[in-house]
């Protein structure tokens, strides 16, 4: 079956210039376009297409809802011997439901695993000449499904229309998971009991399908009741003390022991920077010979000792290069990390990893995700080896780099066991003991990054409050355990803050750093219009482009930022981190924003100079 992203999904879901934009004025141009493929797909053989629609899981106005009706309305003329199957997925239907369900489709998509409490008022309006694909099988996530739990939904449905308008089918497709469970070889036999990939999941739709007019205990369901009562009961997964400081965690816990204002006078004294300080996000350029050291590492063809001497030198030349140019609060490099969030899942209690569990990210980029099987702890410290040796080398306050307990979440697998928001927590802990660590280390700040916060935002509003309440927390969990005078930076990019910037400021980070080069600073008046209280960091350096900017134009970013941003409010920095970039393009580029912050700190009084 073709499967194409709706008429109504693609505008709206589409990036826009502008806000006042209509993006449903595109239907115009859009509807022909998709009859036209309607048409040629029948003339083709199809019999059927499919048509993702998953904005009907987002809060819609009544013009976006009557879009829906006019668009399927020309479709259906388009192509009217086509049988047309409309997919939404990832959310609740809620207010769009009836909006669905009086589309002129042949069958209606509906995910189950996240939606089932919706299943009576599905069925209650449900047109009879409707069919139903009904997604049981989570194609989110990489956990053998519950044969007993999916059955009574199934069941239940074909009780209330009948079995042959019932399909049974993943919740979404399967590209949010891993391809095959044969293509991992050193898995513990009773965790990859636990798991089902891409292929497996086929095999569960088969067989679920088989089972829903069978009584009795088949071989089938006896195997996967036992699959799934392995898991609920594994030590693997239960760890009783972190489950037991978990529950001890208290307000007190998430707060910092005094305001911002009176931290940061305390910081100001301890670090001594001076206005429009400069640092970077984190990492720096993952070379040719870095990437090549890490796999001899692995692979067995370099000793540990050897390593640890070329990690090492890599750390000390980039340390001592930044001290050269001028930076104020140099980094490390990260020479010693693959990801940003499997480095730390590697180090991590509960944390297991995949041999060939590739997923796509976006684009033609894909990511091997680490799977949260267990309660989350941290054995021992994970950075602060490297963080204390890149001290070591500058009188300069080093900063230390962690990856934070939601962009760790959102990035992995993440056990179906227990609400998302306990794993959460579990993951703060641990972060907590490493940030407690690096201060005792001597650094004086810490960065802990959260890029994915937004990315986690459930589809509809109604549910952002908690959500956003808990993701909060987890990061006020895992920063709030040091001194006043330490100082928390946390990083957050390529993403609009318009929406949440309320929750962005209870973090209590004393400063975050954001993309705003791309936008030209637009991205800042947010921050300015919301009175944004702690310091900021604006990005002065597109690093997505090879293209050096030179100290003008970082200069002239730095003009605009302090025209809405108090200026002893205002860090620079580029906009993410530089471990995509090369050498060649990141010495100058840095040089250009050393130089354009010396500038600005002359002209404190005046108007910005240009550099000659």
């Amino acid at each position: 079956m073709p499967v194409l992203i709706g008429p109504i999904t693609f505008p709206l879901l589409g990036k826009t210039r502008g806000q006042n934009f209509d993006r449903l004025s595109l239907l115009q141009k859009l509807l022909p376009i998709y009859s036209e493929v309607l048409r040629r797909l029948h003339a083709q053989g199809a019999e059927w297409v499919q048509l993702d629609e998953p904005a009907l899981c987002l809060d819609l106005t009544p013009e976006q809802r009557a879009a829906f009706d006019v668009a399927y309305g020309q479709l259906r003329k388009a192509a009217p011997e086509l049988k047309l199957l409309l997919a939404t997925y990832f959310g609740d239907l809620r207010d769009n439901l009836a909006t669905a369900c009086q589309l002129p489709v042949n069958a209606l998509h509906f995910d189950a695993v996240r939606s089932s409490h919706e299943l009576d008022r599905l069925f209650a309006v449900l047109p009879p000449t409707m069919q139903l694909s009904l997604g049981v099988v989570d194609g989110r996530n990489i956990w053998r499904n519950d044969f007993e739990s999916s059955l009574k939904l199934l069941r239940k449905a074909a009780k209330a229309i009948g079995n042959e308008r019932l399909m049974v089918s993943p919740s979404c497709s399967l590209l949010h998971s891993p391809m095959g469970l044969k293509h991992e070889t050193k898995f513990n036999a009773e965790l990859k009991g636990w798991l089902a990939f891409a292929e497996e999941k086929l095999s569960e739709v088969g067989l679920l399908a088989q089972l829903v007019n069978q009584n009795g205990d088949s071989a089938a369901l006896l195997e996967n009741r036992k699959g799934i009562a392995s898991r609920q009961s594994s030590p693997r997964i239960h760890n009783a003390v972190v489950k037991l400081r978990a529950e001890a965690v208290f307000a007190a816990d998430l707060q910092r022991q005094s305001p911002f204002a009176a931290r940061i006078a305390k910081q100001q004294a301890r670090l001594n920077l001076p206005t429009f300080p400069t640092t970077t996000i984190g990492s720096f350029p993952q070379t040719e010979d870095v990437r090549a050291a890490r796999a001899r590492f692995k692979k067995g063809e370099l000793s540990s000792a050897d390593y640890e001497r070329f990690l090492e030198q890599a750390t000390t030349e980039c340390v001592r290069w930044q001290e050269e140019v001028g930076l104020d609060v140099p980094v490390h490099g990260e020479f010693e990390r693959n990801d940003m969030v499997e480095y730390f899942g590697e180090q991590l209690a509960g944390f297991v990893f995949t041999e060939n569990g590739w997923v796509q990210s976006y684009g033609s980029r894909c990511v091997k995700p680490p799977i949260i099987f267990g309660d989350v702890s941290r054995p021992q410290p994970m950075t602060v080896r490297w963080a204390q040796f890149a001290q070591s080398l500058t009188r300069k306050p080093m900063k230390g780099m962690l990856t934070g307990p939601i962009t760790i979440l959102q990035w992995s697998f993440v056990r179906d066991d227990q609400p998302r928001s306990e794993t959460a927590k579990q993951i703060a802990l641990a972060l907590r003991d490493e940030v407690r660590d690096l201060e005792v280390a001597g650094l004086a700040i810490i960065q802990i990054d959260e890029p994915a916060l937004r990315e986690g935002l459930p589809l509809c509003r109604s549910d952002w409050p908690e959500y956003l309440c808990w993701a909060v927390d987890a990061f006020r969990l895992a920063a709030s355990g040091v001194r006043d005078d330490t100082q928390i930076h946390t990083h957050m990019c390529y993403c609009e803050f318009d929406d949440i910037l309320a929750s962005i400021a209870a973090l209590d980070a004393d400063v975050i750093s954001i993309e705003t080069s791309r936008s030209n600073m637009e991205l800042l008046g947010a921050f300015a219009q919301f009175h944004y209280p702690n310091d900021i960091g604006p990005g002065v350096w597109d690093i997505h482009s090879p293209r050096v900017p030179s100290a003008d134009e970082m200069l002239g970013l730095i003009h605009a930022a302090a025209k809405v941003i108090p200026k002893e409010r205002l860090w620079l920095n580029p906009d993410c981190g530089l471990k995509t970039r090369r050498w060649e393009e990141v010495k100058p580029a840095l040089k250009n924003l050393v130089a354009a912050a010396n500038a600005a700190r002359e002209s404190l009084n005046s108007h910005l100079p240009t550099i000659n």
